[in-house]
């Protein structure tokens, strides 16, 4: 399988836009799906393989990464590991969201994929159908316009393992997002997102936070979404990473199954 090449707050850091932050990919083009192994787990689904990585795709319901407990077991990188057993984790999907997901091959092609998310070379799209449809600003001047979710998050003590906005102790958390596809009749809007920052549950509690949480969401949707969809609608359909040997940019398309 050959891959696809393709406003400042004070006493907080100021926004960079990530690199991607387009919408006409020039080389990247949808494959027709992903070839399915099979794992004493359970399948798994592989978008690309060579001796340094691999990208996945990982299905709603399933676990990145073991849980506690015996029915947490099963899990993305358990079933990758059946099959290569040098597999090893670099990031992770919530529970509830699917789409792509990389592991390195090797200790050494792990701190090589590691230091390029610290540097945040690898960038990460997410797609997401909405309550409502969030106003956009200057929209009708254009039609590639990003908007920007500037909102610090920390963990709710309380209520863990929910996360809020909180202005005293969280940290810095930026998301952006274009308005893909407005649905007035449904009352509901299908949007891309793009996040700067990895928070966890980023994308939902910013979204929960301008209120227009994701349909399907157990956890962030309130009574006005979480039962509008059989699932969590959250799907990493975008990755782009340069190889860690070769350095060249390599970009994964994987379109939402909703």
């Amino acid at each position: 399988m050959k891959p696809r090449r393709g406003t400042a707050v004070p006493e907080r850091p100021a926004v960079v836009a990530p690199s991607t932050l387009h919408l006409h990919a020039t080389a990247a083009t949808v494959s027709a799906s992903p070839e399915r192994r099979h794992t004493p787990d359970g399948p798994l689904d592989c978008w690309y393989q060579d001796e340094q990585l691999l990208v996945l795709e990982k299905p709603a319901g399933l676990h990145s990464v073991p849980g506690k407990g015996d029915d947490k077991q099963d899990c993305l990188s358990r079933r990758a590991q059946s099959l290569f057993p040098d597999a090893l984790v670099v990031h992770r999907l919530d529970r509830d969201t699917s789409g792509l997901v990389v592991m390195a091959r090797g200790l050494e092609a792990q701190r090589k994929i590691n230091k390029a998310f610290e540097g945040r070379l690898v960038d990460k799209r997410y797609s997401a159908v909405v309550h409502g449809v969030p106003p956009a600003p200057g929209q009708d001047s254009g039609t590639d316009l990003w908007h920007l979710i500037d909102l610090p998050l920390a963990l709710d003590w309380p209520n863990r393992p929910l996360h809020a906005v909180d202005f005293e102790q969280g940290k810095p958390s930026q998301t952006h997002w274009h308005l893909e596809q407005a649905d007035l009749a449904q009352n509901q809007a299908r949007l891309l997102l793009e996040p700067f920052t990895g928070r966890s549950h980023q994308l939902r509690v910013h979204l929960k936070a301008i209120v227009h949480p994701i349909l399907g969401d157990p956890l962030y949707g309130g009574p006005e979404a979480a039962h509008r969809a059989p699932r969590l609608l959250l799907h990493a359909c975008e990755l782009r990473l340069p190889h860690p040997s070769t350095g060249e940019t390599l970009v994964f398309l994987s379109p939402a199954p909703f």
